[in-house]
This record gives structure tokens, C-alpha cells and sequence, in this order.
């Protein structure tokens, strides 16, 4: 049920959910309160046209891509397991195509590939079911695409362990903790989108399984970004944003997150003594 409630009422405050709301309430009212049917049309082509002159995307998903920096690679001396979360393959066309589509959010996967070859030790986990309202058919499965694809990339299936069932990030975490069974002291790698990582963090935190946050996908990161008369590409962006800071309201008040906004933990003090 909660399941169903937050997909509902993510669609129901999506931007451009309210804007063709609006549109439609303007429609309705303009005979029988013109002046509030105007100003509903006012305030629809004031986003707009706000939308394709300010970069409103960047102001918006900024401070969740710059919560947590990308790890140094001199700084991973050794790792033990790295995840990745689902969200980055249409499931539905692949099913239809028999192919592997990678979406926006690609960088999850070509990143996890990537790291696979760098650390040739490390265990791998991918964590993605189907967030599909109507169920989860197996080939509604965003695994079933990555296994295929994973495998043709060439990354050793006997290093794969896949979480085939979630729908949400707290899932995500859940049900791969309970698969993997990470040690304590164990270095293990969170690879998702860098708008997602606070949330994605504070989850995992929630769970009891401590991961280093290694962020990918950021797209909002052009602060100069006035002018460009692109409004479908900016309301995209602010709907990523509001979507995930509706996310983290509604994780932390449901108590499945460390903290509202999740932040790097603090570096461990040296000793006096005992350098570090």
C-alpha cells in the first residue's frame, strides 16, 4: 500500500502534473471566474516561460548532486563488493526488443562495468526489480535486461549476484543486505545517480549496511544554463529534483532513513600520538 500511495502521489505533485492541472482547471473556470481562470493561464506561462529562461533544474537538484563528492580513486586501496541500484533500463522496451535500453540514468550501468574491472575482486550486486503499478511480471524485471546485457560487457557471471524483486529504494537496500550479507569492515561501493545518493544513503545507513557513496549521473550540473529555450529538457530536471526531495520528506517522516538530508560522515580525528 505504501508502495501504491507513493507513486500516486509522486505522479499527482510531478510539475508537470500541476502545469496541465492548471491548464485544465483554467479551461474550466473561464466563464464562471474568468479572473481565476486567468490566473491560473498566468501562472502556467510564467513556469513556462521561467522554465526556459532560468536554469531552474540546476537550483533545484544541485544540492542533492553535490552532497556527496566521487571517492578518489587512491583513496579505494581495496573494495570488497560494489552495488549498483536499477533505474537505468527501460524494461518494458527491452522486453519488446530483446534489447538492452539504457535511459538517463545509463551512467549507473556503464559506471558498474567500469568499477567491476578495476576492482576484479570485488563482489557484484545488482539490486532492481520493477517499480510497474500493475506488478511484476519477470519481464517487467530491469535484471532480466541487466543480466543480458552484463553478461555480453563481458563481467564474469560467477561474480554477479542479482536482487530480482524490489520496487523502491527501500527495498533496494533490504532485500540485497539479506542476499549479500556484508561483513562489518567490509568496503563496499553504492553506485546510483548522484541526485538519488542522499536518500539512497541514508536508506542503507537505515538498514545497518555501511557503503562508500560513489555518485554518477549528473544532470544538472550547468549553472549557466539562462536562455536556452529549453523548456522539456528543464522540466525534466526540476521534476527529478522535486520528486526527490518529496522523497526525502516522505522517507525520513516514514522513519527509513538516517536523517533528512543525509551528509558524509565526518573523517575519524587523529589521536594525539596516533597518526592516521
Amino acid at each position: 500500500m505504501t508502495f501504491l500511495i507513493s507513486k500516486l502521489v509522486g505522479g499527482l505533485l510531478a510539475p508537470g502534473t500541476l502545469l496541465m492541472l492548471a491548464l485544465a482547471a483554467a479551461f474550466i473556470l473561464h466563464r464562471r471566474r474568468p479572473r481565476t481562470s486567468r490566473a491560473l493561464l498566468a501562472g502556467a506561462l510564467l513556469f513556462v516561460s521561467a522554465l526556459s529562461l532560468m536554469p531552474l533544474g540546476h537550483w533545484l537538484v544541485s544540492p542533492l548532486e553535490t552532497r556527496f563528492p566521487v571517492p578518489e580513486p587512491q583513496a579505494l586501496t581495496h573494495v570488497d563488493g560494489i552495488i549498483v541500484l536499477g533505474g537505468s533500463i527501460y524494461a518494458d522496451e527491452a522486453s519488446i526488443s530483446h534489447q538492452s535500453a539504457l535511459n538517463d540514468a545509463g551512467d549507473r550501468m556503464t559506471t558498474f562495468v567500469a568499477l567491476s574491472r578495476r576492482y576484479p575482486d570485488a563482489r557484484l550486486v545488482w539490486s532492481g526489480g520493477s517499480a510497474n503499478i500493475r506488478g511484476q511480471p519477470e519481464r517487467f524485471s530491469e535484471a532480466v535486461s541487466a543480466e543480458q546485457l552484463l553478461n555480453a560487457l563481458g563481467v564474469p557471471s560467477e561474480r554477479m549476484t542479482y536482487e530480482r524483486v524490489s520496487r523502491n529504494t527501500w527495498e533496494n537496500a533490504l532485500f540485497s543486505k539479506r542476499l549479500v550479507d556484508p561483513k562489518p569492515g567490509e568496503t563496499w561501493l553504492l553506485v546510483t545517480s548522484s541526485w538519488h545518493m542522499p536518500r539512497s544513503v541514508g536508506i542503507f545507513r537505515k538498514v545497518g549496511w555501511t557503503v562508500v557513496p560513489y555518485p554518477v549521473d549528473f544532470p544538472g550540473n550547468d549553472p549557466d544554463a539562462w536562455g536556452r529555450f529549453e523548456a522539456n529538457r528543464e522540466l525534466y530536471t526540476v521534476s527529478l529534483a522535486v520528486r526527490e526531495w518529496i522523497g526525502l520528506v516522505s522517507y525520513h517522516l516514514l522513519g527509513r532513513t538516517t536523517a533528512l538530508f543525509p551528509a558524509p560522515e565526518p573523517e575519524p580525528t587523529p589521536t594525539p600520538g596516533n597518526p592516521t
